[in-house]
C-alpha cells in the first residue's frame, strides 16, 4: 500500500516482531513514522531485527521488549513494562503464533500451540485494554488464518484426548477469530476496533520446529508461497488506512473483508470460550 499514510503519532505493539510476518509489518509502519514496540522472545535475534528495522526505515523509534508469549507471567511482566514507560497505545498486532508436530506444556501446564496462539493475545490484548481505550481511536488486529474452519473442541481443547497438529494450530487459530468477534462486541462505543486477518500463504521460519514429512511439506510448499512483505500488507492496512477507520469485528483477506467460517460467528461458543479462556489465565472479570 501507499506508504502516505502519516503514522508518526501512533504508538504501536506488535509480537513476534524479529522475523517473517512481524518483522515486515514492524518495518512496513515504521517506514509512515510510526513509534514500533518489537515483542520479541529472543533478545540476540530481536536486537538485530530492530537495527535492521532502523536502518531500512529511517526511523530510530524503535522500542524492544522480551517476553516468551507461553507463559502467563512474562506476558503480565511485558505489559507492566510497557506501562512504566508509556502512556498510549493506538495499534497493537497480535501477530505470533507456532505449530507444533507434537503435545508440549507451557510453565503454566498448558498446551502449547493453544496456549501461545490464542491465550497469549487473549491475555495481553486484556491487560492492555485500559491503555488503548485511553488512548482511542485504537486499534486492535490479531493474525488468524485460513485454515480455521471447523470447531471448537471444548472436550479437547487442550488436545487431552488425542493431539493432531493440523486440529490443534486450527483450532487456535478459530478461537482467534471468536476472541476477535467477542472483544468488538464488549468494546462497542469505546473508540477501539479489533479486528482479524488471514496472510495468506507466506514464506517464513513458520513451522520450523516440524519434523519429518511435515517439515519437508514446508520446505516444497514454501517454494510457492509469497514473500513476508506481500504477506504484511493487510496487518499494515488495518493498521493504518483510514478507509477501516470505525471498522471493526471483522475478519480480512488481502485487505478486503471477507466471510470467516460459520462457526465462528456462533456467539454462544465465543462467550463460552472468553469464559474458560479468563480461568485459564487468570483474569479478573467485571
Amino acid at each position: 500500500m501507499s506508504q502516505s499514510v502519516d503514522m508518526s503519532n501512533n504508538i504501536c505493539i506488535i509480537t513476534g516482531a524479529n522475523s517473517g510476518i512481524g518483522k515486515a509489518t514492524a518495518l512496513g509502519l515504521a517506514k509512515m513514522g510510526a513509534h514500533i514496540v518489537m515483542v520479541c522472545r529472543s533478545e540476540e535475534r530481536g536486537l538485530v531485527a530492530q537495527e535492521d528495522i532502523k536502518t531500512q526505515s529511517g526511523n530510530q523509534s524503535i522500542d524492544l521488549l522480551l517476553a516468551d508469549l507461553s507463559s502467563q507471567q512474562e506476558i503480565r511482566d511485558l505489559v507492566t513494562e510497557f506501562k512504566q514507560k508509556y502512556s498510549q497505545l493506538h495499534v497493537l498486532i497480535n501477530n505470533a503464533g507456532i505449530i507444533l508436530p507434537k503435545r508440549t506444556f507451557t510453565v503454566d501446564g498448558i498446551e502449547t500451540v493453544f496456549a501461545v496462539n490464542h491465550l497469549a493475545p487473549f491475555l495481553l490484548t486484556n491487560l492492555l485494554l485500559d491503555v488503548l481505550k485511553a488512548s482511542a481511536p485504537a486499534r486492535i488486529i490479531t493474525v488468524s488464518s485460513r485454515t480455521h474452519s471447523g470447531k471448537i473442541d471444548f472436550d479437547n481443547l487442550q488436545m487431552e484426548k488425542r493431539f493432531s497438529l493440523f486440529k490443534s494450530y486450527g483450532q487456535s487459530k478459530l478461537g482467534n477469530i471468536l476472541f476477535t468477534y467477542e472483544l468488538a462486541r464488549r468494546l462497542d462505543g469505546t473508540g477501539v476496533t479489533a479486528n482479524c486477518l488471514h496472510p495468506g500463504g507466506v514464506r517464513t521460519n513458520f513451522g520450523k520446529d516440524l519434523t519429518g514429512i511435515f517439515r519437508i511439506g514446508m520446505i516444497v510448499a514454501g517454494r510457492f508461497l509469497k514473500s513476508p512483505k506481500k504477506g504484511a500488507r493487510t496487518s499494515i492496512y488495518l493498521a493504518s488506512s483510514p478507509d477501516v477507520e470505525g471498522v471493526t469485528g471483522k475478519y480480512f483477506m488481502a485487505k478486503k473483508e471477507v466471510k470467516s467460517s460459520k462457526i465462528s460467528y456462533d456467539e454462544s461458543v465465543a462467550k463460552r470460550l472468553w469464559d474458560i479462556s479468563a480461568e485459564l489465565v487468570k483474569l479478573k472479570q467485571d
